[in-house]
């Protein structure tokens, strides 16, 4: 699952590019390793041309005189890697390799774009440990920090350098940094996710403390930045302090 990029057909991978074009030969795999019908075989069509063509025009909005970029965009051939297309001509090669293995390509792909939560468990239920606390820190903290930011919305915060101060709020109180602190304590660059960096525990912390928040400015009725951020300080104090008590309680009974 640190490749994000992948669905599972007939018990294989078919893994797309940064672009999100597919692995026309982990289709042929899917198939069955089919004689004379590779990636390479499927694009000496004519029929296959005209198609490309057809998806390059949709894609650009341009009949002809396609840029190498804009080819790419829609066809691509990577040394060491394979081809990767167009999601529109993986389906149709799926279709030249085998109709029900299209039939099946497509249905994947329709849960995948249709946000199909049991295409995921499927998916996670093989996959690794690691592979599973990975995908659980990134939907824990994605659904408590929706609710979150939906209510500083609510409330009156507005502009990215309030969410980002409210935001700060919750690592101030919970670590007493703030982001950018805390993102040169783990090495990290100034673009990368920090929360994707955290432990689990830091990012049940975090949720838990947002969570807080929430109620926090609901009971209270806190209105704009000033007001939500002072709440956040608070609830991420608070669930510090109630972590801080239970370690030192803990401690004690084991020097005991």
């Amino acid at each position: 699952m640190k490749n994000k990029n992948t669905l599972k057909v007939r018990g294989k991978n078919i893994n797309f590019d940064e672009n999100g074009l597919a692995c026309l030969g982990d289709i042929w795999k899917a198939a069955g390793f089919s004689k004379n019908q590779k990636p390479n075989d499927w694009l000496r069509l004519r029929s296959t041309a005209n198609f490309v063509d057809a998806v390059c025009e949709k894609v650009t909005g341009k009949s002809r005189n396609w840029t190498k970029s804009e080819i790419k965009s829609v066809l691509c051939v990577k040394r060491g890697s394979g081809t990767f297309a167009d999601v529109r001509l993986a389906l149709a090669y799926a279709e030249y390799l085998n109709p029900k293995l299209a039939i099946e390509v497509k249905e994947v792909f329709l849960r995948y774009r249709g946000s199909d939560p049991t295409l995921a468990d499927e998916v996670l239920q093989k996959a690794s440990a690691e592979a599973n606390e990975w995908v659980a820190k990134r939907a824990m903290g994605r659904a408590i920090r929706s609710e979150y930011t939906d209510q500083l919305d609510r409330r009156g915060v507005k502009t990215g350098f309030q969410y980002g101060n409210c935001t700060n709020a919750t690592y101030q109180g919970l670590f007493g940094s703030t982001a950018k602190q805390l993102k040169q304590a783990k090495g990290l660059a100034k673009n990368d996710n920090l929360r994707d960096k955290m432990s689990m525990s830091e990012i049940a912390f975090v949720a838990a403390a947002e969570a807080l928040s929430v109620e926090r400015m609901t009971d209270e009725d806190s209105l704009g930045y000033s007001e939500c951020r002072q709440a956040t300080l608070r609830a991420s104090t608070s669930i510090r302090d109630a972590i801080e008590s239970d370690r030192k309680n803990r401690q004690k009974r084991f020097t005991r």
